[in-house]
């Protein structure tokens, strides 16, 4: 009898492991067709916040687990297995900076619904995040880092005027930042439709980097989207880096996988 349950529970684990998961079809905010894993299931204790521009105004608890998870697919070594063949074959495999000097920026225009509070599954976060971004790394300066905060600070404080500009706001995991909303952005050259470069620095300060102060002479690397290291919205300082060093790249990684990693 125990024989026979045995064969029976293994038949059954076999018929189980055989039985293809569901998969919900979108098309994506590029007009991509993305099927979407439905077996794919959290639980959230409170509402996390990205709707109505939540992400554009403020730091916010889905900016946390956003950038939170970026900072530690980077950190724990999971990023190394998604480097493009041509980065691994020229030897740029993982991330050339140690853990401390690792830090992931998110803008606030790319988190666009929230997550209600109890079970959720892709669908909703493809509803969080409907573009098809790829993680990227970018190695810039603190100065770099700094200059970068502070462009993404400059629609600062949001309104129906500045909505658009704000998108570029950075939440953030491995630092802390201020912004003081009391020091006007000093706009320089124009960059795209709603953004100008920094003239100067003023308003943003970095109180910290994973526990230790800014230094504006070291390299970081930060983890963020495709979208931001190749310039979109303020991002001009992310662009001017990976263009700098041969190791800032591009990886297979979808960000919304690297969420469910995460969980």
């Amino acid at each position: 009898m125990k024989k026979l349950l045995s064969i029976m529970l293994a038949l059954t684990l076999l018929l189980a492991l055989a039985v293809p998961g569901f998969a919900t079809t979108i098309i994506d905010a590029h007009g991509n067709e993305v099927e979407l894993d439905d077996s794919l299931e959290a639980y959230s204790e409170a509402v996390l916040y990205g709707a109505d521009d939540a992400a554009r105004k403020r730091e916010t608890n889905l900016g946390d687990l956003w950038t939170d998870a970026l900072r530690w697919f980077a950190v724990s070594g999971k990023i190394n297995e998604f480097f493009e063949e041509d980065d691994v074959t020229a030897g740029n495999s993982a991330v050339a900076v140690d853990a401390d000097h690792i830090v992931a920026l998110w803008n606030g225009g790319n988190l666009r619904s929230d997550v209600a509070v109890g079970k959720f599954g892709a669908v909703q976060l493809a509803e969080v995040l409907p573009y098809p971004n790829k993680v990227a790394v970018v190695y810039m300066t603190g100065a770099q880092l700094r200059e970068a905060l502070e462009a993404a600070s400059q629609g600062l404080p949001y309104s129906e005027g500045s909505a658009a500009a704000c998108a570029s706001f950075m939440q953030a995991a491995g630092l802390k930042y201020t912004v003081d909303l009391a020091k006007p952005y000093d706009k320089g050259e124009a960059y795209g439709k709603n953004w100008f470069k920094a003239a100067s620095l003023g308003r943003v300060a970095v109180t910290e980097v994973n526990g230790a102060p800014l230094d504006e002479a070291a390299t970081y690397a930060v983890i963020t989207s495709n979208a931001n290291f190749n310039g979109m919205d303020s991002s001009y300082i992310f662009k001017e880096a990976a263009e700098a060093n041969e190791k800032s790249a591009i990886t297979t990684a979808v960000v919304r996988d690297v969420i469910w990693m995460y969980r």
